[in-house]
């Protein structure tokens, strides 16, 4: 049996698009459910401002309950710059991603820098830091809703930098589910040539319905780190098209039936799937950026 590790990131990715405050007991519930199916690598937040991510204003307050009650997960957030990683270590956080996209219009959009500045707060949060493990999560790796396809040898050589400064995990994300199978293989194959000791890990978006294969791609290149999101929750509001992710409990009823290890309990997951969908869909949640896509739970908007 392959060991296949699940980070379930929509705590954070999926929750950052609701237009309405989720509150924070809903989202902790949740989260105690996702854990409770055997979960045990779990975004829990975003360390971001309040005024751009009004969701993530209980950053602190979710973080700090998460890894009291969950010691033994692997409690991780996000972090746009160094100001995010002080708060994010401040709460006990060890474990952050530290995003940039392979493109610079979707960087300039997605987090207003250009690369080199990106790159530059990212050697503040090392110096700064040198015990957070930092985890790049890149985006658009695969492709860019204002730039088109991205080259192999882009990627390889937009990395170059970040492994010299000391980068050990890389997230491949494709953030609008451009990517194909065999692009997916190039990709990884590529990068794992240019730099044999780096972890890779995919995240993988479910516009075109492409998730669940692409993500399989990877694993059958050697990937056991993939991302999802429960129900499918998310999106990326700064990247047009991008309407959901794949939903974890699919993928872990997949591999379960495939044999791979995963540690996770689908029928738990299932019902925790379940329980987000009647959350969100009591309130006032949905916006243009929400999809909750699986075979167990529809909502899309």
């Amino acid at each position: 049996m392959k060991k296949i590790h699940i980070y379930e990131v929509g705590p954070r990715d999926g929750f950052q698009n609701l237009k309405e405050f989720l509150p924070t007991e809903e989202k902790l519930r949740i989260i105690g459910m996702i854990a409770d199916a055997g979960v045990r690598h779990i975004q829990v937040t975003s360390f971001v401002s309040p005024k751009a991510v009004p969701q993530m204003q209980d950053s602190n307050t979710v973080a700090r309950i998460c890894l009291e009650k969950y010691p033994d997960a692997d409690i991780f957030a996000l972090v746009p710059n160094l100001y995010g990683a002080k708060a994010a270590w401040d709460t006990g956080i060890k474990t952050i991603s530290y995003v940039v996209s392979l493109s610079k219009s979707h960087n300039k959009a997605n987090i207003n820098r250009t690369h080199e500045e990106s790159f530059t707060e990212f050697a503040k949060i090392r110096e700064s830091y040198p015990d957070l493990r930092v985890s790049l999560d890149l985006s658009t790796a695969f492709g860019c809703p204002f730039e088109g396809k991205a080259e192999t040898k882009t990627v390889v050589a937009f990395l170059k930098d970040y492994v010299q400064l000391g980068v050990q995990d890389v997230n491949l994300c494709d953030t609008v589910a451009v990517a194909n199978p065999a692009q997916i293989r190039e990709v990884i194959a590529a990068l794992k040539s240019a730099y044999p000791s780096l972890i890779l890990q995919v995240h993988i978006h479910d516009t075109r319905n492409m998730g669940m294969v692409n993500t399989l791609a990877a694993i059958e290149c050697g990937i056991d780190k993939v991302q999802s999101t429960l129900g499918g929750l998310g999106g990326c509001p700064f990247a047009p098209g991008a309407s959901g992710n794949l939903a974890t409990e699919d993928l872990v009823y997949m591999l379960n039936e495939m044999d791979c290890e995963t540690g996770v309990d689908f029928q738990k997951l299932l019902e925790a799937a379940k329980y987000e969908k009647k959350i969100i869909a009591g309130g006032t949640f949905s916006g243009h950026h929400i999809n909750i896509k699986s075979s167990s739970c529809q909502i899309s908007a």
